[in-house]
């Protein structure tokens, strides 16, 4: 507090803004389930099932994210909207944990082709390179195959076994 004019006092507002991951838990069931609308007890079961794990304070209290919001919602869009059932619900979760993983290693395999394609293009170009240093030697002789020329002596070679 900082004195005022005419000896008053004066007080000073302030405002602090925390921002949250989309992950940490910080909604208890109720306000979770309201938000995402649907009974706590609803909740409940899709975590039995595994559809959804929620945080839990130290004390054991369910915490749950914005993005287990998001997810709650997509499950009574599912299951409401489009007629799923809470198997169809899973399955589809798992396909697209299943994509998402295949998407990281397609992005994976292509960053690594891009690098082998370009220490291809610098071997290609170093070839290129040395292939220009060298010169072809023109007093030798041209080259002949071994099955074109005639043999100048034999070595005659007994092998055990055999009569000679």
């Amino acid at each position: 507090m900082t004195p005022g004019e005419g000896g008053g006092v004066r007080r000073i507002r302030t405002t602090t803004r925390i921002e949250l991951s989309d992950d940490r838990g910080v909604f208890m069931i109720s306000v979770a389930a309201e938000l995402a609308e649907m009974h706590p007890q609803t909740l409940r079961m899709y975590e039995q099932r595994g559809l959804i794990e929620p945080k839990r304070s130290p004390k054991g209290t369910r915490l749950y994210s914005q993005a287990d919001v998001e997810r709650l919602r997509r499950i009574q869009q599912m299951t409401a909207e489009m007629g799923m059932n809470l198997a169809g619900v899973e399955r589809v979760f798992e396909l697209e944990e299943q994509l998402g993983a295949m998407s990281a290693k397609v992005r994976r395999l292509e960053k690594r082709a891009g690098e082998l394609a370009r220490e291809v293009e610098r071997l290609e170009e170093l070839r290129r390179s040395l292939r220009a240093e060298i010169v072809p030697y023109v007093g030798g002789g041209a080259l002949v195959r071994a099955q074109q020329t005639e043999p100048r002596f034999r070595i005659p070679v007994q092998r055990p076994g055999e009569a000679g």
